[in-house]
């Protein structure tokens, strides 16, 4: 499976805000946002250039794929689906990365970034309706029961991030029982509790309808 293998402090820095990709460091003193606010590389301290156009639709856009963790060609592939289905194409392609596992497990509060939550999946910790799943971009639906696996309700990882995640509130979409380690889909995600940062969405549809 693909996937950014770069730091991520950098991604942040160059859409000079944060992305919370680090888990706790992201509200720490050390979060690379608080300390350096400024683009990587050789010409960073120049003054960031005014985008207008194509430029602030690129930067949405990446925007958003850096937050779920996804490639380009498969934050294309959600968009084109998207566009195929009924409502506010934008809106939808938000709910579409909302419900992906790793980042379902991540809203639980069982893994401090989404980057962790999308590791536990790939391990084999999480298991849905029953059933052990590890793929993370598997699509949860309203009903769906996600849990950590019995024989990984004692790891200390698991353990450690639903201790540090105590003050992240969850979204109303969610159920979870932090005790249990189980979480149930009641609803579908509104679009005020889709993302942590600031984000249009309408940018991304029109760069990806030219």
């Amino acid at each position: 499976m693909a996937r950014y293998l770069g730091p991520v402090c950098r991604l942040c820095r160059r859409e000079g805000m944060k992305l919370f990709l680090k888990g706790e460091r992201c509200h720490s003193e050390k979060c690379a946002i608080e300390k350096r606010n400024i683009p990587p590389g050789q010409h960073g301290r120049d003054r960031r250039p005014k985008l207008m156009g194509y430029g602030l639709q690129l930067r949405e856009k990446q925007r958003a794929r850096r937050v779920y963790g996804v490639l380009e060609r498969q934050f294309r592939n959600y968009f084109e689906k998207a566009a195929k289905m009924k409502g506010i194409t934008g809106e939808t392609l938000l709910s579409m990365l909302e419900r992906r596992l790793d980042n379902v497990v991540y809203r639980m509060g069982f893994g401090t970034s989404r980057a962790q939550s999308r590791q536990l999946v790939r391990h084999g910790h999480i298991q849905v309706n029953g059933r052990k799943v590890n793929i993370p971009s598997f699509e949860v639906k309203t009903g769906d029961v996600i849990e950590v696996r019995e024989k990984s309700r004692k790891n200390p990882t698991i353990l450690a991030a639903r201790d540090a995640t105590a003050h992240q509130p969850v979204p109303s979409w969610l159920e979870v029982d932090r005790e249990a380690l189980r979480g149930r889909v009641i609803g579908a995600p509104r679009r005020d509790e889709l993302v942590q940062i600031q984000l249009n969405e309408q940018l991304i549809v029109e760069l990806y309808s030219k």
